[in-house]
């Protein structure tokens, strides 16, 4: 294509679909912390959202928030960051409101497992240890073995980096 052709091309790309413009804004202007924090902006208020609404804690919505922002190809520490974000939020939100449903907390157990495998695989596990630890013990008083199931997968974590 010529270069004109190419130009109009982005151009339209760029009006025409919210993803591409906000990857093409990003990619000229790659502010990963404020990303970042819109990004955990939108998984914050599925747990904990501003007034008197009623918290929706839909766990799709937050995957799909993880995986937009990992298609701006953010450093590994800042996806960890976001994986987190969702993992503390739900731990705390158990701990606040009390026992969940079972597909609740298979949720937060897959997700966990995501967030411990993404961090193992960049070498950020020493970074999260003491966050990850937290989680574990937000969750000590809830059912379905929610407790159990995360302390187990972050305890053969720590005697892996032992």
């Amino acid at each position: 294509m010529p270069k004109a052709e190419i130009i109009g091309f982005v151009v339209d790309l760029y009006e025409a679909k919210k993803e591409a413009k906000e990857y093409l804004d990003y990619w000229m202007n790659p502010d990963e912390d404020a990303k970042l924090e819109e990004y955990m902006k939108i998984i914050r208020y599925e747990f904990y959202p501003p007034g008197n609404r009623e918290p929706k804690t839909r766990f799709s919505v937050c995957k799909k928030a993880i995986s937009d922002y990992k298609k701006l190809k953010p450093s590994a520490g800042a996806v960890a960051e976001l994986m987190l974000c969702l993992v503390e939020n739900a731990c705390r939100f158990t701990a606040d409101y009390g026992d969940m449903w079972e597909s609740y907390y298979d949720s937060v157990i897959s997700n966990f497992s995501a967030l411990l495998k993404h961090i193992e695989k960049s070498g950020l596990f020493e970074v999260y240890r003491a966050r990850l630890e937290q989680c574990v013990e937000t969750v000590c008083d809830c059912g379905w073995g929610l407790y159990d199931d995360m302390g187990d997968m972050f305890y053969e974590m720590v005697e892996k980096y032992s």
